[in-house]
């Protein structure tokens, strides 16, 4: 092989990267936010903007300058040393079969390891083009996944146990919940930011070196940033608090650090509702269910209308440009819609008859006090957010960029680590933030309220408790998958009710039977590609 051989493999690889990267999005980063708008905490459209920024901040800052070839070390990069053109097809069959298991799994909105996808595509290559005996079957390659399936949801639920049940006991159930919650905000405030500091440090920021740091480096950091934050916070924050919530203040967040230069603000009185007809009433009502995505029966078939013109006269100019603009006027609105319309899903499920069940099953606690962990919620998502950019960016990048090496070179690197470039980072975050902005509403629908009923102060224990065990048990050493651990947050979440059927288990199911899937079938497409693309015509191949 010569250097810029096999340009078609290079550039489908990169088409290929830009739909695996989407999936992540659509899957990773939608179940990530998924508990902190199940609850109201965030939007969706807020949600998105978030990621937008902390996403493709996280990929391009944070990320690694280096990834390994073959992801995991599952299969030894040595043996494509005598053939180079057999890793570049090999890494663009593993994020083919990737994407195309991810894709398939956030349509329906079932959450999957996006790791767990590349490996399993990997593996596929690997038999494919060696045989199963080339591949890692031990405790270091895929027995260590397997005993994920198991260790992270338990473990998470575990840990995000120990976090809900004192908050529920001692201030949600308090006959004075809400005086409670205000002054254990910043004692909340702190323990988030600790956790959130050291969470990023040691696990998602690999382009930086800082997880290299001793430990003790990087708890005193952890411990000097949240011992700022809750000063802060009992300063400011919790007089903004009693003043908004007390005292009904119509404060913005925007307002918390002058919250001691402000007047009184008291609320605007509600708009009077103007008298319509009935069927104006209904019209309104049923173009903003399409609109906002609150029947998702109907969001699927709707379509974009425009105003017609009425007596439109073909013979006059003016009435011609007029209808012009009108056309134009229809493509923009088509445009924008189809551009916006996954921001625009109801996705909490509040009102969803075949979850009402499950949603009653659960306990509920004053509107007020839970409104005080909607901020710590959205810190720990914007936390998670950004080391998720940095940390699983690796997943879309680490196969083109082994590909783009190769092509360069026309050679393997037995190091068993490739060069990212910040192109490659760039697109990665871009297609990660694309993929939760256009698809992600699916696996957000699923798995949030669709699991079991959230609150900030559930979705905030859940998020907490699973950033908690992803980083507990990669300092012991044992096996995690963030996907596994949020899945495993929530149901422990529904557990805490003290009633199973606070919990709706076929969702559940489904997500238990993902993962046991997520392997063998991103490894079925992946190798049967490989197999076709590696004995075909040299011709072909070549061409």
């Amino acid at each position: 092989m010569d250097p810029h051989d096999y340009t078609w493999i290079f550039a489908l690889g990169i088409v290929a990267s830009i739909c695996d990267a989407f999936g992540i999005g659509a899957n990773d980063v939608a179940n990530s936010f998924a508990s902190s708008i199940s609850s109201g905490s965030l939007t969706l459209a807020q949600a998105c903007i978030i990621a937008v920024f902390t996403e493709f901040l996280g990929a391009l800052l944070l990320g690694s300058s280096t990834s390994e070839t073959i992801k995991g070390g599952i299969l030894s990069v040595e043996r494509f040393v005598e053939q180079p053109e057999l890793l570049m097809l090999g890494m663009l069959c593993a994020l083919i079969g990737s994407a195309v298991w991810v894709l398939s799994a956030s349509r329906y909105g079932i959450p999957v390891s996006t790791t767990h996808s590349i490996v399993g595509a990997i593996i596929g290559v690997g038999i494919a083009a060696f045989g199963g005996g080339a591949i890692q079957w031990g405790y270091s390659g895929v027995a260590k996944i397997i005993t994920s399936w198991f260790v992270s949801p338990v473990i998470a639920g575990i840990v995000t146990s120990i976090i809900y049940l004192p908050t529920r006991f001692f201030i949600l159930e308090s006959p004075n919940s809400l005086e409670r919650g205000i002054r254990a905000i910043p004692i909340y405030f702190f323990i988030t930011s600790v956790i959130g500091v050291f969470y990023i440090i040691y696990k998602g920021a690999p382009g930086t070196g800082a997880s290299k740091m001793p430990v003790g480096v990087i708890v005193g950091i952890s411990f000097g940033v949240a011992i700022s934050v809750t000063a802060f916070a009992w300063v400011f924050f919790v007089k903004w608090l009693r003043r908004r919530i007390i005292g009904k203040e119509d404060l913005r967040w925007y307002h918390i650090p002058l919250v001691y230069h402000i007047k009184y603000r008291p609320m605007p009185e509600p708009p009077v509702a103007l008298d319509t007809s009935a069927d104006s009433a209904t019209s309104v009502e049923a173009s903003r269910e399409i609109e906002l995505g609150a029947n998702p029966d109907i969001e699927e078939k709707a379509v974009v209308s425009t105003k017609q013109c009425e007596d439109a006269d073909t013979s006059d100019s003016s009435n011609e440009q007029e209808n012009n603009e009108s056309r134009l006027a229809y493509v923009w609105r088509t445009l924008k819609y189809y551009a916006l319309r996954g921001v625009r899903k109801d996705v909490r499920n509040i009102g969803n008859k075949k979850l009402r069940s499950v949603h009653d099953a659960a306990k509920k606690f004053d509107d007020n006090t839970e409104y005080l962990f909607s901020f710590l919620q959205v810190i720990t998502a914007c936390l998670a957010s950004f080391s998720h950019g940095s940390n699983d960016v690796a997943n879309a990048a680490g196969p083109i960029s082994a590909i783009y090496d190769t092509w360069k070179s026309a050679r393997v690197d037995e190091s068993g680590a490739s060069p990212v470039p910040i192109w490659v980072l760039a697109m990665a975050g871009a297609g990660i933030d694309l993929g939760l902005v256009i698809y992600g509403y699916h696996v957000m629908r699923r798995l949030g309220n669709g699991v079991t009923y959230l609150s900030p102060s559930r979705g905030f224990s859940a998020e907490l408790g699973a950033s908690l065990t992803v980083l507990t048990a990669s300092q012991v050493g044992l096996p995690v998958s963030t996907t596994h651990c949020i899945t495993g947050a929530i149901a422990a979440i529904g557990l805490c009710n003290g009633n199973f059927r606070a919990l709706n288990w076929k969702v559940l199911a489904w997500c238990s039977l993902s993962w046991v899937l997520t392997l063998p079938i991103a490894g079925l497409v992946a190798g049967l590609l490989f197999a076709f693309g590696s004995n075909a015509p040299n011709n072909f191949i070549k061409g």
